[in-house]
């Protein structure tokens, strides 16, 4: 069956994308909400240079969706919208257990006319970290919560030792309440690793970012 993915570029998202196509679903694009104040993706904050890169490695179309905070609900199944065009019969999406997420997606995806997967749902947090790690994906730390984590992990990919740093300190594994957020640059569905580059880290109070493009 064709789908479209919902990609934030992060380990989750990237992980439903390689159950999906190891399942012999085939991927028509990967739909990804733009903040259009910021010319970067929501919550991963990739910009157009990077996305273009995931898109180039993956070997699989973009289907941006540039939008403000008040319209991103209509500019996502817009999107989809786009990728029904394309063929898509099915949207797949990263959630793991977090029912108001589920509900959301669930929405859009009636809204639109296309049906919802979701291929880690209830998995267990720390089992989809572990199969993240067994299955070599590279997931670079992008952003931090300062009050949580320490800023020497920022731009280190996420492996056995900080995850069990991360176990031992109390946070959720999976970071799913903000405690950070990754970008994936390499694994089994890439073609090819990502050539990115690391910069500054900016401090945002609470949460710290690395740059990366």
């Amino acid at each position: 069956m064709k789908f479209v993915m919902s990609y934030s570029c992060g380990k989750d998202s990237t992980l439903a994308l390689h159950k999906l196509i190891k399942g012999g679903h085939e991927p028509v694009g990967l739909l990804v909400m733009v903040n259009q104040d910021m010319d970067r993706s929501w919550f991963h904050g990739a910009d157009y240079e990077l996305l273009d890169k995931f898109s180039d490695a993956l070997e699989i179309p973009l289907i941006l969706c540039p939008s403000s905070g008040e319209a991103y609900h209509l500019e996502f199944e817009k999107g989809l919208k786009r990728a029904i065009e394309l063929g898509a019969e099915m949207a797949g999406f990263g959630d793991i257990d977090i029912e108001n997420n589920r509900r959301w997606s669930e929405d859009r995806c009636h809204a639109a006319g296309i049906r919802a997967e979701f291929p880690l749902w209830q998995q267990g947090r720390e089992k989809i970290v572990q199969e993240i790690l067994s299955k070599d994906y590279c997931c670079i730390i992008k952003s931090i919560n300062n009050r949580l984590l320490p800023k020497e992990i920022l731009g280190k990919p996420l492996d056995a030792k900080i995850a069990e740093r991360m176990a031992s300190s109390g946070i959720d594994l999976c970071g799913e309440n903000g405690e950070y957020h990754t970008i994936a640059v390499d694994g089994p569905i890439f073609k090819h690793k990502l050539d990115i580059q690391t910069g500054e880290v900016l401090d945002f109070g609470d949460r710290s970012v690395i740059a990366i493009r």
